[in-house]
């Protein structure tokens, strides 16, 4: 069962996207928050599998509330969820932390395939995103970092970039589980970045993916 804090300030949309998610055979929402203040204080209190999270709250708003989540407590696996697209929201928000970037205009079944994916370790955005991303990046040239990479190093970021967890990719290049862990563990320390999502930004932003 995937356990689920969903901060919203608006209590109509908590009701009825957790009303949806809890019918879900595999999906459990353990808790809601109306702010960012008090979503913080929940994640670090119950340890949820993932986090939904609004980004306009009037308080603390998600961008904040993700940083101080990730800040103390890195594995949290959050997924923003709002109406903004605006360049001012979306990559404070991946850089703040967040695993997984969808909208309020998404379907609620497409939210839990969202919840359920980032759960087993792929990052989802939203097709517009990642075209931001990949528009944004490539106007300034950053240091190659990835030039460091081995060659399979390099094989895993493009697979880790199509959203595979770290179990397909040891099925599909036939290697071990603590393997393909090493290999992570070493691409996010050469490319200097936190975890897989920025990771996977990292690749856009240097067309390491087509």
């Amino acid at each position: 069962m995937i356990s689920v804090l969903f901060a919203d300030d608006h209590e109509m949309v908590r009701i009825g996207v957790s009303a949806y998610l809890s019918a879900q055979p595999d999906i459990n929402v353990i808790a809601e928050a109306d702010d960012g203040g008090p979503a913080v204080k929940l994640a670090l209190e119950l340890k949820p599998d993932i986090i939904l999270m609004d980004l306009v709250m009037k308080e603390m708003d998600g961008i904040e509330a993700t940083g101080k989540i990730i800040e103390q407590w890195p594995d949290a696996k959050i997924i923003i969820v709002t109406s903004f697209l605006d360049d001012e929201k979306v990559y404070p928000a991946l850089e703040a932390g967040a695993t997984s970037y969808m909208l309020k205009t998404s379907k609620a079944n497409e939210i839990a395939k969202a919840i359920r994916s980032t759960h087993e370790g792929r990052s989802i955005l939203e097709p517009e995103v990642t075209g931001k991303i990949m528009d944004r990046m490539r106007e300034k040239p950053i240091e190659n970092l990835h030039d460091q990479l081995t060659e399979r190093e390099k094989e895993i970021l493009l697979l880790i970039a199509q959203g595979k967890t770290n179990q397909e990719i040891a099925d599909e290049l036939f290697i071990a589980l603590k393997t393909v862990k090493v290999h992570v563990s070493n691409i996010l320390g050469k490319l200097e970045v936190q975890d897989r999502t920025q990771a996977v930004i990292y690749a856009f932003k240097h067309d390491l993916v087509k």
